[in-house]
């Protein structure tokens, strides 16, 4: 008699998807930040929506997806307990429904992937399938991600490379979408490699061959780019127009920065720290970090104390502030906007420059279709609902010219690229990570930065509120950072290049071209298959 199956087991299913999120969190930036396994990490879901129904494979995605980014997000907590004042039982649900969100785009991968690529109907698929439109999908997607309802590009698979920079110079094609292609590239190769070598094969895979080896050929040619890249670019650094820049982090307590009772102290505070960066040579620009100014200088006679230190230093000054216009409607009625902003401060005590934050944090900075859901308020009740700014327009200091880059402005590649175009040659991104506390966000958020210079090749300039600040060469190396949590000046000099890059006139496409081609490869797929 034929001995039946072995049963499996009710759970097994859920295990690609489990194994594949530990092994993202181990390799992501935080608290390990074991970059090796992005090479591999993807391979079990991989191998499994090889095999799986398409239903099946949405499940294990969205149960890789949900505990993925249970544990890339967990840090919500703080920002809306901490510092929100929200209950656990509302900040909990909170977390579980943006993990949720984000679930929902690595199940439609699967279920993609198990339509395009599976073997489970009909007959044995070709494995360069998966090989192939496994990128393509998870890039489309990932692009997609980046800008549906105002767009949550948090911590996209390329960024884990941030701390390789000899790595990552391919980012100067095609962002750090290209990068992430990359790594799904060589991860659905190795699933690809390990599913050809199973028992019982029904296909002669000597077609595919071909398009195996380009895979293993574009890895190999995308290191080569990034290695002759990274040494002619270090080669252009030392000759290159230099600034030197100063950054201060003051390390304000959250929970008290916006009393009233406690501006001036703050005030002070970050004139003392400016203070011991003024010996000789003094620094061109001192960077303070967003908000700094824990009130409106248009209308607050604290500002003065600002503008008597720039005018007896003879120093430049780039803070963050509020700002406020009022614009007069007919009828005589006024209307005032708020904005998250930047001020640049001269030696003269004029104002050299303003800018607005572009793209605000919803629910924090602004409250999404507040006409219909008038019961919800902005965590930052203090200061305000917000406006977004419009100009990309560089602020320009001297040789300087300024690409302004607000809070987790960072994290869109758009917004930097969009002020290198209009002549940017260095990047500063002003920050109050305070709200994060100790947690992995704060490494997160350094690392999106980071692709921010190699995909322009600019030098950037941070400054944050309680870290982490430095400075990032054009090659993505971090040439100096603080500590979190700590009162700190730093100074360096500065390379401004200007050449533009390959990304920054045509690469920015490429995660829409990812896209674009999602449609196209089912129906090539479908047709194929018929």
């Amino acid at each position: 008699m034929r001995p039946r199956p072995r049963a499996e087991g009710k759970g097994a299913w859920l295990l690609p998807g489990v194994a594949t999120a530990c092994l993202l969190t181990l390799a992501m930036p935080g608290h390990v930040g074991w970059w090796p396994l992005l090479f591999v990490a993807l391979a079990p879901l991989l191998l499994a929506v090889r095999s799986a129904t398409p239903g099946r494979s949405a499940r294990m995605g969205f149960v890789y997806g949900l505990l993925y980014h249970l544990a890339l997000l967990y840090w919500i907590l703080i920002v809306l307990g901490r510092y929100g004042g929200l209950p656990l039982w509302l900040s909990l649900p909170a977390l579980f429904l943006l993990a949720a969100y984000m679930a929902c785009f690595s199940a439609l991968f699967c279920w993609l992937l198990s339509l395009v690529a599976g073997r489970n109907r009909q007959r044995e698929q070709p494995v360069a399938w998966l090989v192939w439109a496994a990128p393509v999908l998870w890039v489309g997607l990932e692009y997609l991600r980046g800008f549906f309802l105002s767009g949550f590009p948090w911590m996209d698979l390329g960024y884990g490379l941030f701390g390789q920079p000899r790595l990552m110079q391919v980012a100067d094609l095609g962002g750090h979408h290209l990068l992430t292609f990359c790594l799904v590239l060589c991860n659905s190769l190795v699933a690809g490699l390990i599913d050809r070598q199973r028992r019982v094969v029904r296909r002669d895979f000597r077609r595919d061959r071909p398009l195996l080896v380009l895979a293993g050929v574009l890895l190999v040619a995308v290191l080569g780019y990034s290695l002759v890249r990274y040494q002619a670019v270090a080669g252009q650094l030392p000759s290159a127009p230099q600034a030197r820049v100063a950054v201060v982090q003051g390390n304000i307590d959250q929970a008290i920065k916006w009393s009233p009772a406690t501006k001036e102290a703050t005030v002070a505070k970050y004139l003392q720290l400016t203070g011991t960066v003024l010996q000789e040579p003094k620094p061109d620009l001192v960077v303070w970090p967003e908000t700094a100014l824990p009130f409106y200088p248009q209308r607050d006679v604290l500002v003065d104390r600002i503008v008597d230190f720039t005018t007896t230093s003879n120093s430049w000054l780039l803070t963050g502030a509020p700002l406020f216009n009022s614009i007069h409607q007919a009828g005589g009625s006024e209307q005032v906007q708020f904005f998250n902003g930047a001020l640049l401060i001269g030696p003269s005590g004029k104002i050299g420059g303003k800018h607005a934050k572009q793209h605000l944090v919803p629910f924090g900075e602004y409250v999404p279709l507040r006409r219909y859901l008038p019961f919800l308020e902005p965590l930052v009740v203090s200061i305000g609902d917000f406006t977004a700014g419009t100009s990309v327009e560089p602020l320009e200091l001297g040789s300087m010219r300024l690409g302004m880059l607000i809070c987790y402005e960072s994290i869109f590649p758009d917004i930097a690229r969009g002020a290198v175009v209009r002549g940017a040659n260095l990047l500063v991104n002003l920050t109050n990570d305070a709200w994060y506390g100790r947690s992995s966000a704060p490494d997160q958020s350094l690392a999106m930065a980071v692709l921010r210079a190699v995909e322009t090749k600019r030098t950037l300039i941070r400054a944050a509120n309680t870290g982490i600040s430095g400075f990032v060469d054009p090659l993505g190396r971090v040439t100096s950072q603080t500590e979190i949590f700590t009162e700190a000046a730093l100074v360096s000099s500065v390379a401004m290049l200007d050449q533009a890059t390959v990304f920054s006139r045509y690469g920015y496409r490429f995660g829409t071209a990812c896209l674009l081609l999602i449609p196209l490869l089912l129906l090539f797929r479908f047709r194929h298959g018929r």
